[in-house]
């Protein structure tokens, strides 16, 4: 492996890693908080990290193609595991998006169901990477 390639494996990783801190750490702090408002900015930042994580795992597969003309080669708990983190991904934006577009017509107890499910996906899909990482 080229140092380029090791280079922009590290630099997607380290961008995956800011939007998996920011999916699992905003929805627990949400979680335990009741105001409005910081709660809305708090929905701004987990989707901002749903929508990093989507991408920087998509670049994962795209730096791969380049460099070996075929997407990672993966098999088995991998392949569920890569699933379930893409399930959760997209469970995570269109739950944030409509938070972020609903939650004013939305009571306490529903705000609540939202962050923890928002926490759920987030804890979800962080414990799938290391399955995905490791069984691959």
């Amino acid at each position: 492996m080229s140092a380029a390639q090791n280079l922009s494996y590290s630099v997607i990783q380290v961008v995956h890693n800011f939007g998996a801190v920011a999916t699992v750490g905003g929805s627990l702090i949400a979680t335990r908080l009741r105001d409005n408002v910081t709660r809305q900015r708090l929905a701004l930042l987990v989707l901002t990290g749903w929508v990093t994580q989507a991408v920087s795992g998509a670049t994962f597969g795209i730096v791969t193609y380049y460099y070996y003309r075929h997407f990672p080669d993966i098999a088995g708990i991998a392949v569920d595991a890569l699933g379930i983190k893409m399930a959760c991904a997209t469970l995570g934006i269109l739950l944030l998006s409509i938070y972020l577009w609903q939650s004013v017509h939305w009571t306490v107890p529903g705000k609540n169901k939202a962050w923890i499910s928002s926490s759920v996906l987030a804890i979800t899909a962080i414990s799938a990477a290391a399955f995905l990482r490791w069984f691959s």
